[in-house]
């Protein structure tokens, strides 16, 4: 296990019908936080670009690509270029009847990174195949007739089988990623300490000691898991707070800056633009969002600069 139980998050579902099916446009604050849970996942690029970090590992997706995440992999999302994802969650209990007279039908989890990859072979001839079936799933989950259940169930089942027959791959060269579970643990740690206390004013020293690292091997093993610096993943949770609250409050625009742990005023607007493509004021009165394009426009905008 790669993390621990502390870090895992449930993934709450129906008791006849366990599973999640939606397309997402951008990555979702949500999938740009380091996270891990105990559901197995599916996703489909349907089109545009980005890349996973998964374990470590950067993983990186175009159109056409389906990419298993297994349950407690730690792991986020970001978005390159004008993303659309099919994002599937599902509870591998669902299969337990299947698995009594066919155990290999979650293989391609159970397996990972022993005789699987999390992205799938591109090139591979089965490809479309898999493509059709997850686009048939989504069509019967969302039209909703009579049984779409079992005919949602029989698809995923079909296509489960075809990863495990035909993407088993029996030399499998491991990825580049020299992060250990230890530091993968730690890592999540910091950031679950991050995500709680956004507003606080804090050093790189400071994170680096909840981790008993010193600053800079902190720094570089963050970035290796995260795919960004952790005061940039602070600066991210900091506007993700802020667009919210612009959103949903007639609040004052310097309190929701301080409140977020902005310095000041002018240092927030500078960065709001700057990684948000807009002004604070031009959020007000708009239709509340997932604040998706966060990380695709301070990475094009050059990330690292202004992270204060």
């Amino acid at each position: 296990m790669l993390t621990e139980d502390r870090f895992r998050e449930k993934v709450l579902f129906q008791r006849e019908y366990p599973i999640h099916l939606s397309d997402t446009i951008g990555v979702t604050t949500h999938y740009q936080r380091l996270h891990a849970h105990d559901a197995l996942e599916i996703n489909m690029i349907k089109s545009g670009t980005g890349y996973y970090m998964i374990n470590g590992e950067r993983q990186d997706f175009q159109g056409g690509d389906i990419l298993l995440i297994n349950a407690n992999d730690l792991h986020c999302a970001y978005e390159t270029d004008n993303l659309v994802m099919q994002v599937i969650t599902f509870d591998a209990s669902w299969f337990l009847g299947s698995l009594r007279c066919d155990p290999d039908i979650l293989c391609p989890f159970k397996e990972m990174g022993v005789y699987f990859n999390n992205l799938l072979d591109r090139s591979h001839p089965k490809m479309d195949e898999l493509r059709s079936l997850l686009l048939r799933m989504q069509e019967e989950h969302e039209g909703g007739q009579q049984s779409y259940t079992s005919i949602v169930y029989s698809y995923l089942l079909q296509f489960l089988v075809g990863v495990s027959r035909f993407f088993r791959v029996d030399n499998l060269k491991k990825g580049k990623s020299t992060v250990s579970p230890l530091q993968l643990d730690k890592m999540r740690h910091v950031t679950r300490v991050m995500e709680q206390r956004y507003a606080y004013p804090w050093t790189l020293e400071e994170l680096a000691a909840l981790t008993y690292l010193s600053p800079s091997r902190f720094s570089d093993i963050f970035r290796r898991t995260v795919g960004m610096s952790p005061l940039m993943y602070l600066i991210h949770l900091r506007l993700e707070h802020a667009y919210s609250l612009l959103e949903s409050s007639d609040r004052k625009i310097v309190d929701i800056a301080m409140e977020c742990g902005f310095r000041t005023l002018s240092n927030f607007n500078r960065l709001f633009k700057r990684h948000i493509g807009t002004e604070p004021r031009n959020i007000r009165g708009t239709t509340p969002t997932d604040c998706s394009k966060i990380v695709s426009v301070y990475e094009q905008l050059g990330g690292e600069q202004g992270a204060e």
